[in-house]
């Protein structure tokens, strides 16, 4: 049963490959893997324990990124012409990274051939879809029965994402788009309760929040919505894809995080109420 208006999202941790995927594919099975964002269900896996939605997409995010607009589709990839409504020209679009993506993390090309665009636009109707339905679903149930929503989209980045001024290599980017998504308390409760755990957060950089983030975010309605990326390097081997022996500590310290997090957003709730 829920208890918090806290709802909780992995989009790009799925790993299960659909054999004609692997087949079309000219990389290797753990070369195509590069776009994960590796064990990040496994690391917020305890949230339904706490009373919060977990929703995690299953698929890989090299097959389908539903952290994109649903047609941002690259027209060199496919068989035949993109529809009108198609988004061609975006900067996602124009760098591989797609709804369905051209290339991995690491700029290798996926597709051996040109992919069937009726197979790709089958992927948005089957898959993408029925993801943020569910996903617009949670987030209109929980607002209606807690008076908001609090959207945190949950993700990794490499090891070797570049360094800030100074050298800096931050630990966690907490991304609200700039100040847009979310309310500053909730991003300030979110910030400080990580910097709290003695980890290094930056809020925005490299990271401002993708698709999801944007879309959901509309603090003036009551929906709030933050990106949480992770250094993969902090809990897991990046070139091996297993975790390393400080997995259990960055799981641990997320559990203290999430269950704070829950009681903060509740007191201030109370105090809210008090208050009028």
């Amino acid at each position: 049963m829920q208890q918090t208006p806290l709802v909780f999202c992995s989009p790009h941790s799925g790993r299960v490959y659909p054999s004609a995927f692997i087949e079309a594919s000219r990389l290797s099975s753990e070369a195509i893997r590069r776009s994960e964002d590796l064990f990040v269900d496994q690391l917020f896996d305890f949230v339904p324990s706490i009373g919060a939605p977990l929703l995690l997409a299953r698929f890989p995010r090299a097959f389908l990124d539903v952290n994109r607009e649903p047609y941002e589709l690259d027209p060199q990839m496919f068989d035949a012409a993109l529809p009108s409504f198609a988004n061609a020209a975006s900067i996602r679009v124009a760098g591989g990274l797609g709804t369905i993506p051209r290339i991995v993390a690491e700029r290798e090309e996926i597709y051996r051939d040109k992919v069937s665009l009726a197979e790709g636009l089958d992927r948005i109707e089957t898959i993408y879809r029925p993801f943020h339905a569910s996903l617009a679903g949670v987030l209109q149930e929980t607002r209606d029965r807690f008076g908001s929503a609090i959207l945190i989209d949950c993700h990794s980045m490499p090891s070797t994402v570049r360094t800030m001024p100074g050298g800096r290599q931050p630990d966690i980017v907490v991304g609200d788009r700039f100040g847009t998504s979310a309310s500053h308390r909730i991003v300030a409760l979110v910030s400080n309760g990580l910097s709290a755990l003695g980890y290094d957060v930056m809020r925005n950089k490299p990271y401002a929040g993708g698709f999801i983030t944007e879309r959901y975010g509309r603090p003036g309605t009551g929906i709030h919505a933050l990106q949480i990326e992770i250094n993969r390097g902090l809990y897991a081997d990046e070139r091996r894809f297993v975790p390393n022996a400080n997995f259990a500590r960055m799981r641990a310290d997320l559990i203290t995080f999430v269950t704070e997090l829950a009681a903060e957003i509740d007191l201030g709730s109370t105090q809210s109420a008090a208050a009028e």
